[in-house]
């Protein structure tokens, strides 16, 4: 491999030259040329029909509403954001709007059991129609009975009716009594009831005369009393009987009465819902109820009098108004489409429904009319849309949801009445059959717990719709993107965008995607920056944002939240935090960090440092060793020690120990991203060749020491930048980073400006070998046909160090061996052992045996 030329000192306060391999300018940020875009504002550009950089996520919702199978729901799954909610909405708002309603619910009275009310469906737009109609039923029967009972006609008949029994039972007696009479016993009234009693011509024989007849006489008197008392007894069994048969009358003209009363009533609804059976059968079954209970309904009018009684009727009583109700639990427009509903509150109430509870005389009641539709009542027969994170954080919600889905009906049912906690009278409502689509929205990670924690999942949820967080910047993304600024500007009420501005949201969505190839999806992100771009605009009196005014807004909100990396550069500037620009350092290299703070993420150098002996313990991480490093981390520096023994210790054991460190962090270190410049740190120890300082270095490697991607890498760049920016940029300054990076370069303006004029730079490294040539400024080395390589190259003094420290280790153990080896003379008097070579006298390391094409080359 040629070696690449290290950089030369520039002359203070001049920029150098850049050095050979340095990215040019214009690969730092693949700016957006605003020439290109055919338009002068947004307000020349269509508002978007469709759904933008989301094709993937269309065919999957279109695929879930067009399925009509049971357990095609959707998921929807990307990061908050990213338009979840809002492409949803407008999808679904299509598929409802070529959906006709479905039909209206109504909960009504079972007369036979009143404890399970059941469900009338009706068309849609008929069900509140029904339950008004019904209302009104009862208003007017409320007025009509007592009218009908106080009425003359009723009166009269009542009077009659009651009139012929008295007549027929005082003539029962009268005859009885003429009998008597006839034989000389009379019947008389008397406060304790009827007697008979002996007569003597048109009197009472009194019981001193009655005692003076003769015997003979008492006797047939006594008999004639007690002949006549048995039939007067009998008589006095059939007065009950008379009596029930005079209230049976009296019953049959109170229902005639009321059929009067109601059946014009019942007979008008009967009109109006000719066509439809189910309603007719209900308003007979109304009818045959009025007739059974409209007198227990007079009665209990009574003590208050006429409407008011009947208003003040207790809830739920025999005699309530109330029970010939409807209670339209769901209802639609007729010219209505498909219901679309998105329940932001999915408590179980809210999603199954509940029955209400009201105190009468210090007892809780309930009622049909008291139950209450739910989320999944009022979707029926079109689309629910559930947050998938409070639908699980809310107690008893997500089985519910499941069993109603899987059994195709929705039961209102609370869990204290299912367990017995509720002291109320409880009602069990008629199930209501369920036909619809529930879409539930979350992020992936809930998508794929759910997936592997619940084997029902997958039944109920057979389609996802993934949510892409980039889209392609091409040709026809850029203008859609464009597409895309133009109607969230528009439904926001913002001012027009120039295309300069648009050119520069578009270089940001560039750089919040970390690729200059990709745009950011990201629409809530957009949307803040386009009202805040069109706030500064606003301030600045403008009618129309341009370019500028997008800079401001960006960099008012970087200001906004930088403290912690305000901090964190203060520290370093006051050498609190270890970090040299200048000079070199043997096993010292200044890696980089990204902190990531929700939207905003920034890097700052840290010092990496390596330090190698003579040993057996390899290489150590301390980070990991201190259970500081993370998993991904450590296996960085696995692979890094996998390299060191693969490039440098085929042929002798590796008699190494050394330490890897990130010098002053305190917490938590993950990702492999500085295992590049770790092994450079180990390298730089081990030849004994100083690292420059004005370098940092990023990027992770593998055990071919091949330099691979890695994530923020424009945040590491402008992090060392501004370190070296406050120190004064010197021309040598620079950061190294994965040839594969380059293309994710979106980088600020005024770095790019300082790496255009030579003041900074920016190299691209293929492996760790371009990399320690660049840092050190001495040639790696590179094997010849025999595995050699040159002398005074890095490869060469690592080679070497690792041979004089096996070495090393080789004559420590020496002696021990000996002394086994004179033990064992003794028995066999055969020769000792050659002594080992020392490691002055070797002049070389063995044959580094790498094949060009397992390095890439």
């Amino acid at each position: 491999m040629p070696s690449t030329a290290a950089p030369s000192a520039a002359p203070s306060g001049a920029p150098s030259a850049a050095p050979s391999g340095a990215l040019p300018a214009s690969l730092l940020a693949a700016r957006c040329d605003e020439s290109a875009l055919d338009f002068q504002t947004t307000a020349d550009l269509p508002a978007l029909t469709e759904v933008v950089g989301q094709q993937r996520v269309v065919e999957s919702i279109e695929l879930a509403l067009a399925m009509d199978k049971p357990g095609y729901n959707l998921f929807v799954l990307g990061p908050v954001g990213f338009g979840r909610h809002c492409v949803v909405e407008r999808m679904l708002a299509g598929h409802a709007a070529r959906r006709g309603a479905p039909d209206d619910w109504c909960y009504v009275n079972r007369f036979s059991d009143p404890g399970k009310p059941r469900l009338l469906r009706v068309p849609a737009g008929r069900g509140a129609q029904l339950g008004q109609d019904m209302d009104h039923f009862v208003a007017e029967l409320a007025r009509a009975i007592p009218a009908a009972f106080e009425s003359e006609q009723y009166q009269t008949r009542m009077e009659a009716i009651q009139g012929a029994y008295k007549e027929r039972e005082e003539e029962a007696l009268r005859q009885l009594g003429s009998e008597a009479s006839e034989h000389g016993v009379a019947l008389m009234r008397t406060p304790q009831g009827f007697v008979f009693t002996p007569l003597k011509g048109d009197a009472a024989i009194s019981p001193a005369e009655f005692a003076k007849l003769p015997e003979q006489e008492q006797k047939r008197i006594a008999g004639l009393i007690e002949g006549y008392g048995q039939r007067l007894g009998q008589l006095m069994q059939q007065l009950p009987r008379w009596r029930r048969e005079v209230q049976a009358q009296l019953r049959e003209a109170g229902r005639e009465t009321l059929g009067l009363a109601a059946g014009h009533l019942i007979d008008e609804l009967k009109e109006r819902y000719a066509d439809l059976q189910e309603v007719l059968g209900f308003l007979d079954e109304v009818m045959r109820d009025v007739l059974d209970v409209g007198e227990e309904l007079r009665d209990e009018a009574r003590p208050e009098g006429g409407l008011a009684g009947l208003a003040g009727a207790m809830l739920g009583s025999r005699a309530s108004p109330a029970r010939w109700k409807v209670n339209p639990l769901v209802s639609h427009a007729a010219d209505g489409s498909a219901p679309v509903v998105f329940e932001d509150n999915p408590t179980l109430p809210n999603l199954i429904g509940r029955i209400d509870q009201v105190a009468q005389f210090g007892t809780l009641v309930t009622h049909f009319t008291l139950i209450k539709a739910g989320a999944l009542h009022r979707a029926n027969g079109g689309y629910l849309v559930l947050d998938a994170l409070k639908v699980l954080s809310q107690p008893f919600v997500w089985d519910s949801l499941k069993r109603a889905l899987r059994g195709g009906e929705l039961r209102i049912e609370s869990p204290g009445q299912a367990w017995g906690l509720v002291g109320a009278i409880a009602l069990e409502p008629q199930p209501m059959p369920l036909a619809l689509k529930v879409i539930l929205v979350g992020e992936p990670r809930l998508y794929y717990l759910l997936k592997e924690a619940d084997p029902e999942f997958a039944d109920l949820f057979r389609v996802a719709a993934d949510f892409d967080t980039e889209m392609p910047r091409d040709v026809e993304g850029v203008r859609s993107y464009a597409d895309f600024v133009a109607t969230l500007a528009r439904r926001a009420g913002l001012r027009a965008f120039d295309r300069g501005a648009v050119a520069r949201l578009i270089e940001h969505a560039s750089r919040l995607a970390g690729d200059g190839q990709r745009l950011s999806a990201s629409r809530r992100l957009l949307a803040e920056v386009l009202q805040e771009s069109d706030h500064m605009a606003a301030a600045a009196a403008r009618e129309q944002v341009g370019r500028g005014d997008v800079d401001a807004a960006l960099r008012a909100r970087e200001h906004r939240v930088d403290r912690l990396r305000g901090r964190l550069q203060e520290q370093i500037l006051r050498d609190n935090l270890l970090i040299a620009v200048q000079g070199e350092r043997v096993g010292q290299v200044n890696g980089l960090v990204v902190i990531s703070m929700d939207d905003f993420a920034f890097a700052h150098p840290v010092r990496i440092s390596a330090t190698a002996r003579v040993g057996e313990a390899g290489v150590v991480d301390i980070e990991r060793e201190t259970e500081l490093g993370g998993a991904i981390h450590s296996k960085g520096g696995m692979i890094l020690s996998a390299f060191l023994g693969a490039r440098y210790a085929r042929a002798v054991p590796l008699a190494l120990s050394a330490s890897l460190v990130f010098e002053q962090s305190y917490g938590p270190v993950e990702g492999d991203s500085a295992s590049m410049a770790e092994l450079c740190a180990l390298l730089s120890d081990l030849a004994d060749l100083p690292v420059r300082q004005s370098l940092a270095i990023t990027g992770s490697v593998n055990q071919f020491g091949e330099a691979q991607p890695i994530g923020g890498v424009n945040e590491k760049i402008e992090g060392f930048f501004d370190i070296c920016l406050a120190r004064g940029l010197s021309g040598e300054q620079g950061v190294l980073i994965p040839q594969s990076n380059v293309k994710h370069l979106m980088l600020r303006e005024d770095v790019v400006q300082a790496c255009e004029q030579g003041r900074f730079h920016v190299w691209p490294v293929r492996d760790v070998d371009q990399a320690i040539e660049l840092l050190t400024g001495v040639t790696a080395g590179e094997p010849d046909e025999q595995g050699l390589v040159a002398e005074d190259t890095v490869n060469f003094r690592v080679g070497a160090q690792l041979v004089e420290m096996a070495a090393i280790r080789q004559a420590y153990a020496a002696p021990s061996r000996r002394s086994r080896q004179r033990r064992d003379d003794a028995k066999d008097s055969s020769p000792p052992p050659a002594p080992p070579p020392t490691p002055g006298a070797m002049h070389a390391p063995p044959p580094m045996r790498r094949r060009a094409a397992r390095r890439g080359r």
